[in-house]
């Protein structure tokens, strides 16, 4: 409801600026071009059409030409004689093209996962999506591929509870996931017959679902509908207030469906209070062992092998990390890595001692299990020191501080958003650029604009995650703390220009529904045309059928990206299972 307010706030603030110039003053530009015309071809009030208003009168493709015949004028022409005000506001306009294009997106932010433990966590899980398309199909790729990989490197493993393992580990993507050795803790939790409850506990209790609701497929449905039907309007009527249609809106936001879809499929389990009061079931029934047998963990300490409070433990070096709504993922990918491999690892020591006959008290001999493969109970226990050596990895063992594989899957991840980013965002510049007047105008620099700031948020956000990970290894160098440093300083810079590209995004749409931008200075696309520029009053049959090709071209860009990432989502997410 508090995101709602919001946006709801911001929209009725964009449109009060949109309107309030409106009332001032306004120019109806095709009025003011049969003006001209009109006073090229007689005399009004003495005055006569002099040559700055000859060669001022242009044809669809900005050449001179007779007054009769002219469907363009000069930026200087169009500047001098019309004004620099924009055309009037149509109600009937906006309200239509605003419904149709903008408003089935915004309903769709509300399917977006969120769950934080904090309001302002939520509202700023919103603005980095909407702000930065490309740092959300980051995380939810990195999500993806990290899901694979893990399932891969358990697929080998033939241990109790390794498959619980697996859905427990994919589960706390959104938490972060700290991993403790010391003490047995972790070995002890693998190992020992004791804890065989804990791993079907928390595998149970975590598998609970955010998928697809009625609430989330109305939206979806919405949206798909209202997409097909704005297009094919467009299409039929694109002569029909040209400079303020929102074909380039609805490419723009395309990728809003593709990650919400991605996340319903996905699935994460992004309720940190949910998540850290079943963690905490389950660790009061760990076991750790000792001297005397299995005891319970809580006799010992407060840690615990599996935890999620880094805060507690003071390993938290990067605080997007403990913000679980899943855009945050980018900033746990590379922690979480290394605490499943280490998970792993110890599994996999411990299925090849398994399936070598050796139990993990030294003193003892293999027990048989008779007709069942399953390991015999007597087989998985002993005291702590062999308990550890039967998980250590070979001593000449170097595992990576980063994760094995991370940097590949972070690459894959990063195309897969760039793509997502810029078959949206391209589509919607293709549409404007080849709107007459064509060229580089204010609508097509906007959505641009907001393409590289949406890019270069993904980059600041990933590098300040490095950084954060580089500095949590050797927290008291000074190299660490440099880089510590950076990295809040690159986090806090990427989230404010994620709200400021986020709330200028919907702002752009609306002044574009309001035809803001529909004056002098924007329909001559000055900044591509420069000193030639042109503002096209009537587009030529010619012109619209470029622009139409153009808009067919953008719209199958734009849909063929967001299916191909849905998809690409799909055939991952299929292989988990």
């Amino acid at each position: 409801m508090q995101l709602v307010r919001f946006m709801f706030t911001i929209l009725v603030i964009a449109f009060f600026i949109a309107t309030l110039s409106q009332r001032v003053s306004a120019v109806n530009y095709q009025e003011c071009l049969s003006g001209l015309q009109s006073l090229c071809n007689s005399t009004v009030d003495g005055q006569e059409c002099n040559t700055s208003i000859l060669s001022g009168l242009l044809d669809g493709s900005g050449k001179p030409t007779s007054p009769n015949e002219s469907i363009a004028m000069s930026y200087g022409l169009c500047k001098a004689y019309c004004g620099t005000s924009q055309e009037p506001f149509s109600w009937t306009n906006f309200s239509q093209q605003f419904s149709g294009w903008l408003l089935p997106y915004l309903a769709l932010i509300s399917q977006l996962p969120f769950g934080a433990k904090h309001r302002l966590d939520n509202l700023t899980s919103m603005f980095l999506t909407v702000g930065s398309p490309t740092l959300a199909g980051y995380s939810l790729i990195i999500t993806v591929l990290n899901s694979r990989w893990i399932i891969r490197r358990f697929e080998v493993i033939d241990y109790p509870n390794a498959d619980f393992a697996v859905r427990i580990l994919i589960s706390l993507q959104q938490a972060p996931l700290r991993v403790t050795s010391e003490d047995s803790l972790l070995a002890s939790l693998v190992v020992l017959p004791e804890n065989d409850e804990w791993w079907s506990e928390l595998a149970q209790l975590i598998d609970y679902t955010h998928t697809w609701s009625l609430s989330a497929a109305t939206s979806i449905i919405w949206v798909v509908i209202a997409y097909l039907f704005t297009v094919v309007d467009s299409l039929e009527n694109l002569d029909a207030n040209i400079n303020s249609n929102g074909q380039a809106v609805g490419s723009v936001w395309l990728w809003l469906l593709s990650i919400v879809i991605g996340w319903l499929q996905l699935s994460p389990k992004c309720d940190y209070s949910r998540i850290s009061k079943i963690l905490g079931r389950a660790n009061a029934m760990a076991f750790v062992a000792s001297s005397y047998g299995a005891v319970k963990a809580s006799s010992r300490s407060r840690r615990r092998a599996v935890s999620i409070d880094a805060v507690y433990d003071n390993t938290l070096f990067f605080a997007d990390e403990n913000r679980s709504p899943p855009i945050f993922n980018y900033a746990r990918a590379i922690s979480w890595s290394q605490s499943a491999e280490e998970v792993c690892d110890a599994f996999c020591m411990a299925s090849r001692n398994a399936g070598s006959h050796r139990p993990i008290d030294p003193n003892a001999e293999w027990q048989d299990n008779g007709k069942s493969d399953d390991i015999h109970l007597a087989n998985r226990m002993g005291p702590p020191d062999a308990v550890d050596s039967y998980c250590l990895a070979p001593t000449d063992t170097v595992r990576s501080r980063w994760g094995s594989g991370i940097f590949a899957r972070m690459c894959v991840a990063s195309l897969m958003a760039l793509l997502l980013q810029w078959g949206t965002t391209g589509a919607a510049l293709l549409g404007v650029l080849y709107t007459p007047t064509t060229g580089l105008g204010c609508r097509s620099l906007a959505y641009l604009t907001y393409g590289i700031i949406s890019t270069l948020i993904w980059m600041i956000m990933v590098a300040s995650s490095v950084l954060a990970h580089y500095a949590s290894h050797r927290p008291k160098a000074g190299s660490s703390r440099v880089a510590l440093f950076l990295s809040e300083s690159l986090c806090w810079l990427g989230k404010a220009m994620a709200t400021i590209n986020g709330i200028g995004i919907i702002a752009v749409c609306v002044f574009q529904f309001s035809n803001v931008f529909d004056t002098c200075f924007c329909n001559a696309s000055v900044f591509g045309r420069g000193k030639s520029a042109y503002s096209v009053v009537y587009p030529a049959i010619g012109a619209l059928d470029s622009t139409r090709k153009a808009w067919i071209g953008g719209l199958v860009m734009a849909s063929g990206c967001a299916v191909g990432f849905v998809l690409f989502v799909n055939l991952v997410v299929d292989s988990l299972s």
